[in-house]
């Protein structure tokens, strides 16, 4: 029996030390996330960074404070507004 998905959309992203990006996508009510990291240089060659995703739902984080996840479920409709799931961001 296959995992559930559900569809999150990129809410955040920080250039952080030693050129690693931290992406974050939400799900729409901004209750849970799944953060990744990449390099700057897998960024410019790699895979596309695209508004969604489908993550599968073990995959995904609580997010345990309240500002927090409305400030991710104000960007996930922000960034669900603006583009198409597969669009490149």
């Amino acid at each position: 029996m296959s995992e559930s998905t559900q569809q999150c959309w990129l809410v955040e992203r920080e250039f952080g030390a030693r050129n690693i990006v931290t992406i974050i996508y939400a799900t729409p009510d901004g209750s849970r996330y799944q953060q990744r990291e990449r390099s700057s240089t897998s960024l410019r060659t790699g895979s596309p960074v695209t508004a969604a995703v489908e993550v599968t739902a073990s995959d995904l984080e609580d997010v345990t404070d309240e500002e927090t996840r409305e400030r991710y479920a104000t960007e996930a409709q922000r960034t669900a507004e603006q583009y198409d799931p597969d669009d490149s961001i």
